[in-house]
């Protein structure tokens, strides 16, 4: 009778409910949410050199920003894009950017007017004050829009940025546009940063950077992680951010904490609970196992 029960326990331990273990999930996740602590965020230099190289640039230096990612990629990516441009447009860094992914314009304008409000107030970010500024479509950025192909989209603005888009994505000529003037291609802008949910990353290496040599650097998500090491190592991609983790590595460096640290905490507790619950699944495993061989089964 015992060992009919220890096996019956131990059969209830690897085949646990799903829906269970999916409201514990919740659970975790939403106390972890609204707990006030915070979680060390160490800083990777792929990511470090990302923030430096912009935090560097001269006043009016052209940053150029591809959005390549739909409301899916939406949490791990957006923070990134609201971080960055926010210490763009505080160091009067002038922005361009292209959304070469059909829900890429909904991403982009909306993290424009985050970032466009966020600047209309004082802040101070690692010690240094930036006073209230506003942020103004054709002076402070310029936003082209989406055009399909974009294989085609980036090696035509390599030659002339008014090839594929000869009027920006609210209709207005490039030539009226007064960031636009005397700006052509790459060349006059200071680095391209593609922040991608998609495949469309290995367009603006091969035939971005590898045609036209601009310095590039990426920010994609979680599960595309290790797939551009590589490029990385290699000297074609300068910098990378990661995930989630990257989007809070990048906020703790701007000083911008935002969603992606707050995330960070929720990600933690949630990795215990699963990770305890693959320790429960295995134990089930081995004791029934133990328990078969004993009996000679």
């Amino acid at each position: 009778m015992t060992n009919k029960q220890d096996t019956n326990i131990f059969n209830r331990m690897m085949s646990i409910d799903r829906r269970w273990v999916f409201l514990l999930l919740i659970v975790v996740c939403v106390t972890a949410y609204f707990l006030p602590f915070s979680v060390p965020i160490l800083v990777e230099p792929e990511v470090a050199v990302i923030h430096e190289f912009i935090d560097t640039l001269p006043p009016g230096s052209i940053v150029f920003l591809a959005i390549d990612y739909d409301p899916a990629s939406l949490a791990e990516l957006h923070p990134m894009t609201y971080a960055l441009l926010e210490q763009c447009f505080r160091r009067n860094l002038r922005v361009m950017c292209t959304a070469l992914h059909p829900n890429g314009p909904s991403m982009a304008e909306a993290a424009f007017l985050a970032v466009a409000d966020s600047c209309r107030l004082d802040k101070t970010y690692n010690g240094e004050f930036f006073p209230a500024r506003e942020v103004v479509n054709g002076v402070d950025y310029c936003f082209l829009g989406y055009k399909p192909y974009p294989a085609l989209v980036i090696l035509g603005m390599g030659t002339n940025f008014r090839l594929p888009f000869p009027s920006d994505y609210y209709g207005t000529p490039l030539d009226s546009i007064p960031l636009m003037k005397g700006v052509q291609n790459y060349d006059q802008t200071a680095c391209v940063v593609n922040i991608s949910g998609t495949s469309g990353t290995e367009y603006w290496i091969s035939y971005g950077q590898g045609r036209f040599n601009f310095p590039l650097a990426l920010g994609v998500t979680g599960v595309m992680g290790a797939e551009y090491y590589p490029y990385l190592n290699s000297g074609q991609v300068f910098g990378y951010m990661a995930g989630m983790l990257g989007a809070a590595q990048y906020e703790k460096l701007a000083d911008n904490p935002g969603k992606a640290i707050i995330a960070m905490k929720v990600q933690l507790y949630a990795h215990f609970l699963i990770i305890f619950f693959i320790i429960i699944g295995n134990i089930g495993f081995f004791m029934d196992k133990f328990k078969k061989n004993r009996e000679g089964r």
